[in-house]
């Protein structure tokens, strides 16, 4: 991991940083992340329509994350850069401005509209970045990949439509298994505050042990709440995120079979990251459904193993 003033000396020296890069026969694009790299495999037919390279894979914080120089390579040669913004991605804001000088970079969820933002209790003038997990706002940020990359030259319009239906029929899919769960036991718990867009779409009550971003601290104090919260409203399961340490989920655990009460780890959800790259559960949709299913299964609702249409990888 390098500093920005090392990134920019690097990305200085990279070739085609002199000027905006020509498309080539297949133009490429780098993503940060990858939700925002499905965004722009769909809306462009990659891997025909485009080269489309995601600097953070699966299981990989983008809260902390900060670029290597294998990502100054890739950022060096995109003819377009997409990022989610929103603070998601807070160490590379300074080098997004810079390369904004010579191509097309654009912040996709920066565009939506501040009144559908949920803030970071944290820190009041920052919104909560994880839009995601609400398929109604992600399909803002797709409609917005789609007037940049229309834009920078690409034709979007037939991918873009067919990405909305998905996101309509994830959300109703949700929306049905999530309400087949017993009231009582819509609460997630999970390492941390990942998913208040989730609770707010399905009216879920949602708790994390640690703040928005993992760099926060989960203090003994918020883990005894959660412990009590656990025992007195009788949940049976919580719930470990693939690019989170699980440590503090299971203090949780401990804490509440310390007062005679056992709960058990309901599954892996997909947090700030998706799956792995060529799976189902390596999409958008895949990490949706994936989420949804298991969340359900695990607290006394009813989903199908395979989830929405059965592509979900077996053990789900």
């Amino acid at each position: 991991m390098i500093n920005r003033r090392a990134f920019l000396a690097c990305l200085a020296a990279a070739p085609g940083l002199a000027a905006a890069p020509a498309f080539a026969a297949t133009p490429r694009i780098a993503a940060t992340t990858g939700m925002i790299a499905d965004i722009a495999r769909r809306l462009t037919g990659a891997p025909a329509g485009a080269e489309v390279t995601a600097l953070m894979g699966a299981g990989m914080d983008p809260h902390g994350y900060r670029p290597t120089r294998t990502d100054i390579l890739a950022l060096s040669r995109a003819d377009v850069i997409l990022w989610h913004g929103l603070n998601l991605e807070a160490q590379f804001t300074d080098v997004m401005a810079d390369l904004a000088r010579q191509r097309t970079v654009a912040a996709l969820a920066d565009a939506l509209p501040a009144d559908r933002l949920l803030a970071d209790p944290e820190y009041a003038d920052r919104p909560d970045p994880h839009v995601w997990f609400d398929p109604t706002l992600w399909s803002l940020v797709a409609q917005e990949g789609a007037r940049v990359l229309t834009a920078a030259g690409f034709d979007t319009t037939a991918a873009t439509e067919a990405y909305l239906t998905e996101a309509k029929e994830i959300d109703a899919y949700s929306r049905t298994v999530l309400d087949s769960v017993p009231e009582p036991a819509r609460i997630l718990v999970t390492a941390h505050d990942a998913f208040s867009y989730f609770g707010r779409a399905y009216g879920w009550q949602v708790e994390g042990i640690q703040g928005i971003s993992t760099d926060s601290e989960a203090g003994l104090a918020r883990i005894a709440e959660l412990v009590d919260l656990l025992v007195t409203r009788g949940i049976k399961a919580v719930f470990v995120e693939s690019s989170v340490s699980d440590r503090t989920i299971r203090a949780l655990i401990e804490g509440a079979a310390a007062q005679g009460h056992d709960v058990a780890i309901g599954g892996e959800l997909f947090s700030d990251a998706m799956g792995a790259d060529g799976t189902y559960e390596g999409t958008w949709l895949g990490m949706i459904d994936h989420n949804v299913t298991t969340i359900a299964r695990a607290l006394g609702g009813d989903a199908p193993p395979r989830g929405m249409s059965g592509k979900l990888a077996a053990g789900t």
